[in-house]
């Protein structure tokens, strides 16, 4: 509950600002007659996510043990994949966000496209719901206690809906660059658990070489795949089973937030580290590139009333 109410928290809010930038700038500029138009846009992107959701949950019901993994194994490759791409998204164009999101919405009213609203707001939340979705199927999949994590997504996510809304009352003050770049930096490290169990999934459906394919190095005096550096590359790195369970809440805990198993192969281990190495360097740097500007461009009371002073409720 923990990972997945933080990540819907950071992943909500994404689009509780997005949502809140549009319908402040539409009211500003006195055409909140297109809202309907906006509200469905994001109604079908929110569809979307809850739809991909239910054929990645139930689809895979019909599939052989080795179908599942290595479906498994890629969209979690998918996920990782998109996760990247969108830390470092929102480290690049955050400062700009709301004056980019400010001219689609004015060109698509300039051109009296009213379909152009709706896909506005399908587009700007459909990323934020894509992600949200693949990131706690992933997580779930490799966790147990499935009904906890949804339990902490959807916690998380009605959290964002009223800090957002907060933010854009401006009842409520957050620097936002501290917020995203703490929650970017615990999406860097559950993306690199996510990684490591996406090889695991690989490796059980043979697509990756490891402990469950014949070039798994074999313990002579036991006869079992070898544990430790004799087993490099395709064996066991380490099992503490026997310390810690598997399914245990320690267990379960250290797989969610930073995707340690009890068990784990060399290219398991490997993947996590080269990935935390190489993603969160480049993140560290990119933190430390301070913007001019705040972190996001929160709607603010200016946009709800031009005459009004300028906000104070995210810096």
């Amino acid at each position: 509950m923990l990972a997945t109410s933080l990540i819907g928290l950071r992943e909500g809010l994404e689009a509780a600002l997005v949502v809140g930038i549009l319908v402040a700038y539409l009211t500003r500029v006195g055409r909140r007659d297109v809202l309907p138009q906006l509200w469905a846009g994001i109604g079908l992107a929110i569809a979307l996510a809850l739809g991909i959701g239910a054929v990645l949950t139930f689809g895979a019901y019909a599939l052989t043990f080795q179908a599942q993994e290595l479906i498994g194994g890629i969209l979690s490759l998918l996920t990782v994949a998109m996760v990247t791409w969108m830390i470092f998204w929102m480290q690049r164009t955050a400062r700009t966000m709301k004056r980019s999101l400010e001219g689609e919405v004015e060109r698509a009213l300039a051109a009296g496209g009213l379909w152009a609203i709706v896909i506005i707001g399908f587009v700007s939340v459909a990323r934020e719901g894509i992600e949200t979705t693949l990131l706690l199927w992933s997580m779930v999949q490799s966790v147990a206690g499935a009904p906890d994590a949804l339990v902490g997504a959807l916690a998380g996510i009605a959290a964002s809906v009223l800090l957002g809304w907060l933010l854009a009352r401006g009842m409520v003050r957050i620097d936002l660059r501290i917020f995203f770049g703490w929650t970017g930096a615990f999406l860097v490290v559950v993306a690199a658990g996510i990684l490591a169990y996406a090889v695991h999934d690989l490796q059980e459906a043979a697509a990756l070489p490891g402990p469950f394919t014949t070039l798994a190095p074999i313990d002579a005096a036991t006869g079992a795949v070898a544990t430790g550096w004799s087993a490099f590359p395709f064996g066991w790195a380490f099992d503490v089973t026997g310390a810690i369970p598997p399914g245990s809440t320690l267990a379960t805990l250290l797989q969610a937030t930073v995707g340690f198993m009890p068990q784990m192969t060399w290219l398991q281990v490997v993947a996590w580290a080269l990935y935390v190495g190489i993603v969160g360097t480049a993140f560290v740097r990119g933190l430390r590139r301070r913007p001019t500007r705040s972190a996001v461009d929160a709607p603010s009371s200016a946009d709800r009333h031009p005459s009004a002073p300028e906000p104070q409720g995210a810096r």
